[in-house]
């Protein structure tokens, strides 16, 4: 039996949560080991932020325990000892589902660290159901190799994704475009995906969706554009937007676009790579949305975005957080957490 098969479904990250998941950073298997204590400032500023709003679960491995002491106190932040080989917990956890009745379950998709980018990770896919026992949930185990921040849906049957990400032949060569889709059907009770081309410039996980495109509501999408027809990023981002003028969801409606400038291109000092700069990357919580800004150069276009969102979000608080603090990393605010929705089966 899928999920489907028992009408769960993949909630929108806007709708109420019980609490976040959220893995702290282990240093053997940072870019830079040297900006251990750096990137663990930039994790705490996060979980601090988040518990603003509700609870947050931080996995930790066993002997990282003592280090987080400082959290101990916080009535909203406890602490849960796995092991795990890396802190992306949005691409290695479990994907939470809920049924009509409110009843939770997850799924558990199997992790090979970005197309095997990253050994080992033997710990990180071992990861979710982990969790999803921890919860004591009903748990469906994917056959498909898949990292959460490489889907956003809408709760009404439509995935947004991209083919540079999911068709890659370093996560499932063996499978086509229409199997694929078929076990996000399978395991997401979604009707249609949308298939952007690329993700961002530089982006090491392949494209993934939650740097370019988000829904924010039935029918409404959020896209990250570039203007400087000299960066990498203009036909990127051009392109995504003809795409998403041309469709229409599972239900038929064509799209409100909303776009949101992006911030300016900063490199690596030391590698010069570029950064993966992205106010997509931001998080819902409940009643607020956690945002990355960048400051220096990024301050009128971190301006900007605090803007958008507030339009679209009156009724939500946006905490801005430092957006440099992890991102040399890979990733950002999005990429570090998992939401589990409330449901009737909750934490015990």
């Amino acid at each position: 039996m899928y999920p489907i098969d028992l009408n769960y479904k993949m909630p929108p990250e806007w709708t109420k949560h019980t609490r976040t998941f959220i893995s702290w950073p282990i240093q053997a298997s940072m870019c830079y080991p040297e900006n251990y204590d750096a990137v663990c400032q930039g994790y705490a500023e996060i979980i601090l932020a988040i518990a603003e709003f509700e609870p947050v679960t931080v996995v930790v491995n066993p002997g990282d325990l003592e280090k987080l002491s400082r959290f101990s106190d916080h009535e909203r932040i406890e602490l849960l000892a796995i092991e795990h080989n890396d802190a992306w917990l949005r691409d290695n956890g479990p994907t939470f589902l809920i049924h009509e009745s409110e009843d939770l379950a997850g799924v558990n998709w199997k992790f090979n660290a970005w197309g095997e980018k990253y050994a080992p990770w033997d710990l990180d896919d071992q990861v979710a159901p982990q969790i999803l026992d921890y919860v004591g949930l009903k748990r469906f185990d994917a056959p498909l190799v898949m990292e959460g921040g490489s889907i956003h849906v809408d709760g009404e049957g439509t995935l947004l994704t991209t083919e540079q990400c999911l068709l890659n032949p370093n996560r499932n060569p063996k499978m086509t475009r229409g199997q694929i889709e078929t076990e996000l059907k399978k395991f997401l009770n979604i009707q249609k995906v949308i298939w952007l081309k690329e993700g961002l410039d530089g982006d090491e996980t392949d494209g993934h969706i939650d740097n370019i495109a988000c829904f924010v509501a039935p029918g409404k999408i959020l896209v990250q554009v570039c203007n400087d027809p000299e960066d990498n990023n203009y036909a990127i981002t051009q392109e995504n937007l003809r795409i998403l003028e041309s469709e229409v969801d599972a239900l038929g409606r064509t799209f409100e676009i909303i776009p949101i400038q992006q911030p300016p291109k900063i490199c690596d000092l030391k590698s010069g790579r570029r950064l993966t700069l992205s106010y997509l990357n931001f998080y819902f919580v409940n009643n607020g949305i956690i945002l990355p800004v960048f400051s220096g150069k990024a301050e009128e276009t971190d301006q900007l975005a605090v803007k958008v969102l507030e339009k679209l979000f009156p009724e939500r608080r946006i905490r801005t957080v430092n957006g440099m603090g992890i991102i040399r990393e890979g990733g950002n605010v999005h990429c570090t957490t998992q939401q589990m929705p409330w449901g009737r089966r909750n934490l015990r």
